[in-house]
């Protein structure tokens, strides 16, 4: 009721006479008001009044701190880190008793404690205190900050990925007191690298090596990351690992446990359900925990007094956040290493750009074990090529040449035999019918494509091609075809029908299968590990892979097959990898070869040549066409910044879910590439984010989306 309500003089009022008289008495008495309080007329805080908060607003103008007053009833919870409700967007007109008042609640994080303010208008009080736990340290402030400066976009999008929602039932439960540091571990089957004791032994002395880590075929690679965990914990400090999906954290996961005992790891996965993740993120947050094994999230982990941070397959399209501001594992790892001080490990059975740009550029030391080695873990890779299907009498009639069903034959004797097939929706890029070299624009090199099935344009910058050539063997013909491989893999389950058929994929992927004869058929990346290693393995359609209109095609192929290929016994043991897939093509021969880092140097070399990505720096404007023209016109981007296109995105094929970063239903949207040479990248991601941040001030025009560094440009 308001404050104005007046007493009635009247016989008989005693009850409306009382309820004034307890009104005065509350307001005499000063009392702030109940929830949500504005705290009018209530004292503040007698030290540190001010309160500079970051609002949970993602939006790039709002990507500031903001004052608020701290009333002396929250003085004692209202600490740097915690997380805080206020009033947001009242505007400087409703003020009364010099607070302001008005405005939504939205959450926030309290940065830190102010004896003044450089406002000079006035403030509002904060609302509330969610809750008294510090969530979020200097240092994971600061790593946030770092993204999304690298990244355009707002630290209030960072920090939604770097601190996972609360619950209140696993705040309120104690951690775990810390264990002492273990003893420093063996280097067991790191000794099959030239590097890998005196790296165990640099970590267990307190060191921060850096290395990229090209890890040898076979199931040891959890073992190992788990002692390279705890010789960084016997120095007294902490580990952090990251992995692309739930499978392998589970993998690492029981390594820890082998090597550590229980209760010196926390495992930071989406499976385990937001109460067990937040008790065990609060865990090290707390310091309880030292060593963390987590997927993408698990980067931005507050692990205390941070030793070591590792990556494992850092080519898998998961270690790439598809929320803004689309930051990347390796990347923010990188970040944490450089500033931490701390150790880093890059670690795969196959080598990106990235990582062999890492070595050149000596920032990290090549760690992988010599050829002897090498040869008694790897399995035989053999080649089918478009010659040899066509001379197979097997191949014509029954679509498998007479090698892959031998070789299958004879693995079925001993175990399970995997075979790789490519999803579905993989669309292969335009190449020389000659020689397999990938058709580019002459003007930018980017990859040349024909919407129309007639004529030929550029994916980057969309100029016309009319009279394209081979640039290695002058030839004028074009190839786009692959081999079906769903009808390739039935015609395998009916040529064994005595032989059970295990299938993984996208709707149900198997994490392990047993040491039995059997057929498992696998898209990439879902392919289940098999006890004592898989027999033999077929990798089909060969071309599909290497052939998609991606500029890591044949980075992201050989990274696939060496996954796979990684998983059949050595080839002592009698272990056969057949591919299906043209020998001169180079991931086909890296493979052959097991040289994953001599393929990835020499795409470095290319793409320097070619001002591609890593060596440039590269971001993507999408939006509507207009929006993206506009957009670009306003933006004061580096004087050696190169803009490509625009062209339009391709339209989502109909009945597929729309995917974050799709053209709505019945929309055509254009997308543009920002490129800038070494050195720039700051620059360019500064003028974009400055750019989109006045845009979205004013409010007009439709909204178009940055991305810096995107993993799909085609």
């Amino acid at each position: 009721m308001s404050s104005d309500d007046e007493r009635s003089d009247e016989p008989g009022s005693g009850a409306p006479e009382q309820l004034a008289l307890i009104r005065e008495t509350v307001r005499r008495a000063k009392v702030p008001r109940a929830k949500p309080r504005t705290w009018r007329g209530a004292p503040l805080a007698g030290r540190l009044p001010v309160a500079r908060v970051l609002v949970n607003k993602g939006a790039l103008h709002l990507d500031q701190y903001f004052d608020y007053a701290v009333p002396e009833e929250l003085d004692a919870d209202a600490q740097p880190g915690v997380r805080v409700r206020v009033r947001f967007g009242a505007g400087g007109r409703q003020v009364r008793g010099g607070r302001r008042e008005g405005g939504g609640l939205i959450d926030g994080f309290l940065i830190e404690r102010r004896a003044s303010s450089d406002y000079q208008g006035a403030l509002a009080a904060l609302a509330y205190v969610v809750s008294p736990e510090p969530v979020l340290g200097p240092e994971l402030l600061e790593l946030a900050r770092a993204v999304a400066d690298r990244y355009a976009g707002s630290l209030a999008d960072v920090l939604q990925l770097a601190v996972p929602p609360r619950n209140g039932r696993a705040e309120s439960k104690p951690s775990p007191a810390p264990l002492p540091p273990p003893p420093a571990p063996q280097p067991g089957t790191w000794e099959r690298y030239a590097q890998g004791p005196g790296f165990l032994r640099a970590l267990a002395e307190g060191g921060a090596p850096r290395a990229v880590w090209t890890a040898l075929p076979g199931p040891h690679w959890p073992e190992e990351t788990a002692r390279a965990m705890a010789a960084t914990l016997a120095s007294g400090r902490g580990a952090l690992v990251v992995v692309p999906d739930g499978r392998s954290a589970g993998r690492v996961d029981a390594a820890l446990t082998a090597v550590l005992g229980e209760g010196r790891h926390a495992l930071l996965t989406a499976e385990s359900g937001p109460e067990k993740r937040y008790r065990q993120w609060l865990a090290v947050r707390r310091g309880s925990v030292r060593a963390v094994v987590g997927t993408r999230a698990a980067m931005f982990a507050p692990v205390a007094d941070l030793g070591l941070v590792a990556l494992w397959d850092d080519g898998d399209s998961s270690h790439s956040d598809d929320n803004a501001p689309f930051a990347h594992v390796r990347e923010v790892l990188e970040l944490r290493a450089a500033h931490g001080r701390c150790a880093f490990l890059l670690g795969s059975t196959s080598c990106t750009v990235e990582a062999a740009q890492l070595v050149e550029s000596g920032w990290a030391l090549p760690l992988r074990a010599d050829r002897d080695q090498l040869r008694a873990t790897a399995p035989l890779v053999r080649t089918v090529g478009d010659g040899e299907l066509a001379r197979d009498g097997a191949a014509r009639s029954a679509r498998l040449p007479s090698l892959a069903w031998q070789t299958v034959r004879e693995g079925l004797r001993s175990g399970p035999v995997l075979v790789q097939v490519p999803r579905r929706g993989y669309a292969p890029r335009l190449a020389c019918e000659r020689c397999r070299e990938p058709a580019r624009c002459r003007h930018c090199a980017g990859p040349l494509q024909a919407p129309d099935q007639q004529d030929l344009d550029c994916a980057w910058c969309g100029r016309a091609e009319t009279a394209w050539s081979c640039a290695a063997c002058g030839g004028v013909r074009l190839r786009a075809q692959i081999v079906g491989a769903r009808r390739t893999a039935e015609e395998l389950g009916r040529a064994f029908p005595a032989v059970p058929v295990r299938t993984s994929g996208r709707d149900h992927v198997l994490d392990s299968v047993p040491d039995q004869p059997a057929l498992v058929v696998s898209t990439p990346g879902a392919e289940p590990v098999a006890e004592g290693g898989y027999a033999a393995a077929l990798l089909l359609d060969g071309w599909a892979m290497v052939g998609r209109p991606d500029l890591r095609a044949g980075e992201e192929a050989l990274r696939r097959w060496t996954a796979a290929a990684a998983l059949v016994r050595g080839q002592p043991e009698g272990g056969t990898v057949v591919i299906m897939a043209e020998p001169t093509l180079r991931p086909v021969q890296a493979l052959v070869r097991w040289d994953p880092v001599g393929h990835a140097r020499r795409e470095l070399a290319e793409r320097a040549e070619l001002g591609f990505p890593p060596v440039s720096r590269m971001a993507s404007v999408t939006g509507p066409p207009e929006a993206v023209a506009a957009y670009l016109a306003g933006a004061d981007l580096p004087p050696e910044a190169e803009v490509l296109g625009p062209v339009p995105v391709p339209a989502p094929t109909p009945g597929r879910p729309r995917r974050q970063g799709d053209a709505p239903t019945g929309e055509t949207w254009d997308r543009a590439l920002v490129r800038v040479p070494p050195g720039r990248g700051a620059a360019l991601a500064a003028a974009l984010k400055t750019a989109l941040a006045a845009r979205t001030a004013k409010g007009t025009g439709d909204p178009v989306r940055i991305r810096i560094d995107p993993p799909d440009i085609g």
